[in-house]
Parts: C-alpha cells; structure tokens; sequence
C-alpha cells in the first residue's frame, strides 16, 4: 500500500532537487552520483509523520535493497535512520519502478555480506566507515506490494 501524506521537502538542497528531479524523469537526470546508479527512498518522518524523500546509492541483490546509514561518515546518524526506525514501510524507486518496502537493520553476518556488497557499489563507505566509532547501520529492504 502505498504510502500517503504531506510531503515535506529536504532542507538539504542537493538531496531535495537530485530526489524531486529524479522523480519526475524517473531517473533518467539525477540517477546518478559519481557516475554510481542512485534510487530514491520515501519515508514517514519520526517525529512530523510526514513524507521525507533521500537519494541514496543503489545497491541491489535479488530484488532487496540496503541502505546504508552513513552520513558520510559523521559521528550521528542521518536523520532519516529514526524515520525508518519509526515507520519502517518505506517506497523505493529504481528509475521508472516504485514499490513498498520493509526496512529491517540488519546485524552479524547478514550485515557483514550487506556491507561487502555496498563497498563494491559505493568504494566511499569503507572510508566513511574508518571515520567514525560508530558502526555504521545497514538496512535491508524486502519488497512486501
């Protein structure tokens, strides 16, 4: 089911404009980043409940997703990890695809097999990694529509 309510746009201005662009071309300007696929994330905001969109960078395996909590590699999460906390039904769209997703936190070897496969895709998280104390969270999304 997909998810409603009032859409509040990122006070971050490269994530609002890369997000709203890619929606509207479904991916074709703003589907990447560094030349790396991105997909673009709706959540229900932890504290507003209303509907937040993040690029992020794609990574994929058999029809799930991970989304990798990175920050660039800053001593907080950011903070769209509460929303998916909070709300963990989230719509993912991959270019011109768009479905319902679970997010679930993945630990132990599930995040370790997660992980290896997110520094393939994205090399730089290995580096935001090596930034931080703070193990840098992963989330697993599974297709539920």
């Amino acid at each position: 089911m997909p998810l409603t309510g009032t859409y509040e746009p990122s006070a971050s201005e490269w994530a609002r404009e890369q997000a709203e662009t890619y929606e509207a071309t479904n991916g074709a300007e703003q589907g990447e980043h560094r030349g790396v696929p991105v997909v673009v994330v709706t959540s229900v905001g932890a504290k507003s409940g209303n509907l937040r969109k993040h690029p992020v960078m794609r990574v994929e395996h058999d029809g799930e997703y991970a989304v990798i909590a990175s920050k660039g590699g800053a001593d907080q999460h950011p903070a769209w990890f509460n929303n998916l906390v909070a709300h963990p039904h989230v719509e993912l769209q991959d270019r011109a695809e768009r479905h319902d997703y679970i997010a679930t936190i993945v630990e132990g070897d599930d995040r370790a097999t997660w992980w290896e496969r997110a520094v393939a895709v994205w090399p730089d998280y290995a580096d935001y990694q090596a930034k931080t104390d703070r193990e840098i969270p992963v989330f697993v999304l599974t297709r539920t529509d």
